[in-house]
């Protein structure tokens, strides 16, 4: 077999493991719905919504990215990176944590307010909904007008948010005054590194660092992630696909899976 029909084999092999990991079974172990570009990496907050008597939150990833890193919440702000794992109750957003550190009526529009009119109103229902999941058109609409004005990407909600960063078409806030504390830049934070592909035939990995510390930082992944010192680190694709290591991101908000070609990007010979 030539190196280009091995090439090919093998790309094929992968793409077979990636559309297995694309199509999760829930708890009864029925494949789940994919969700349209417009609902990628939306996530319900509801760890004490309905006790409230009050419906779910619905957390928009793409609404937020457009605005802020993910560092600014992630890191500064104290969200956890799994779902479910922070918990938030209103009290905590009205003293100014979390959500509240944001929605406050200044960063952005605040839980309860005045209106234009000068009138009091709540906007409990801007974040909790009963409208199902993909089938809000209003915004799907606000979606579509954003995505149209920036790079198309292949998968997940259809946007390349690294190459919109690269173009300052976004430009992501990244520091709160009293949250955020400024940072040092490491000296490995600008160049690339190659990672061994461990299939014979499918290109090398290419990870850029700058990419990755223009929306996190550093101690996003390391050390608790990734150790700091080079191939230290041991893991798979079946653990990525798990989401371990790279996949705690990438399938859930950054770019899926089965954009192979945005990791995979070294040419082979």
């Amino acid at each position: 077999m030539n190196s280009f029909f091995k090439t090919v084999s093998v790309w094929t092999i992968a793409l077979a493991l990636v559309g297995a990991s694309l199509c999760p079974a829930n708890s009864q172990g029925k494949i789940a719905k994919r969700l349209p570009p417009h609902e990628y990496g939306t996530t319900l907050m509801n760890n004490y919504s309905e006790q409230s008597q009050m419906a779910p939150v619905v957390f928009r990833h793409w609404v937020h990215r457009s605005k802020h890193t993910c560092r600014l919440c992630h890191v500064d702000i104290g969200f956890a990176m799994e779902a479910g794992q922070t918990l938030v109750r209103e009290k905590d957003n009205r003293d100014g944590q979390y959500c509240g550190v944001c929605h406050n009526g200044k960063e952005a529009f605040a839980c309860e307010g005045k209106s234009l009119l000068g009138k009091a109103e709540k906007n409990c229902d801007r974040c909790h909904t009963t409208t199902p999941i993909g089938r809000d058109d209003d915004i799907r609409d606000d979606f579509d007008r954003m995505a149209e004005k920036l790079p198309e990407g292949r998968f997940g909600n259809r946007v390349d948010w690294a190459m919109a960063s690269r173009q300052n078409m976004v430009k992501p806030k990244d520091f709160i005054a009293g949250v955020s504390f400024p940072r040092t830049k490491m000296k490995h934070q600008q160049g690339d590194v190659s990672l061994d592909a461990k299939l014979a035939g499918l290109p090398d990995i290419i990870f850029s660092h700058e990419e990755h510390a223009t929306w996190n930082s550093c101690d996003l992944c390391h050390p608790e992630v990734f150790a700091l010192k080079a191939g230290a680190t041991k893991y798979t694709m079946q653990d990525i696909f798990a989401g371990r290591y790279c996949g705690a991101c990438h399938g859930n908000v950054a770019f899926p899976l089965k954009d192979c070609g945005r990791c995979h990007s070294k040419p082979v010979f």
